[in-house]
């Protein structure tokens, strides 16, 4: 109904929007945020089922939001299996030294990587990685990478302290 914007749209949206107030925000913000999206516009986490008369309880999330929760995770995902793999070929010390180079060009391969094919991540983080890219734009993937990056650096240091993000080419 959003992404139509017309008078007939946003009145059945306040028909069943429990607040008022939310119309605006579905036809402004939310609008432009989905409207090259074809849909799949929320995600549901069980959440178990509630004490007392066990009724099953949920979070619905829209997804591509600013706290997008499987957004973060991915990332991390990323960065945990590219230290692993840089771990697996070079000493830790040269590794400290050189940082998160070639993450950029990892992130970029694995989008591209069909299924069953070998690549530097887990099937399910690639899969998770093209997933949540499928409908972003290329500012995503750059910011995908600059935070995988980030958590290989913070990897190595062993959180001792956050440093910026190394060149990522």
């Amino acid at each position: 109904m959003g992404k139509k914007g017309d008078l007939a749209s946003q009145k059945r949206a306040a028909s069943f929007l429990l607040k008022p107030d939310l119309v605006p925000k579905l036809f402004g913000a939310f609008a432009e945020r989905y409207a090259l999206r074809p849909g799949g516009y929320t995600r549901i986490h069980k959440f178990g089922n509630r004490q007392g008369d066990n009724a099953p309880q949920a979070v619905l999330e829209l997804v591509d939001n600013p706290r997008d929760l499987r957004y973060e995770l991915t990332t991390r995902a990323i960065g945990w299996d590219i230290l692993r793999e840089k771990l697996r070929r070079q000493a830790p010390v040269s590794l400290i030294n050189q940082g998160a180079i070639g993450t950029q060009d990892i992130v970029r391969t694995e989008r591209s990587l069909g299924f069953g094919e070998k690549g530097t991540l887990r099937p399910m983080t690639r899969w998770n990685l093209q997933k949540m890219l499928r409908f972003r734009d290329q500012d995503a993937f750059l910011d995908v990478s600059r935070k995988a990056s980030d958590y290989v650096v913070s990897e190595q240091y062993g959180y001792a302290f956050q440093t910026p993000s190394h060149d990522l080419s």
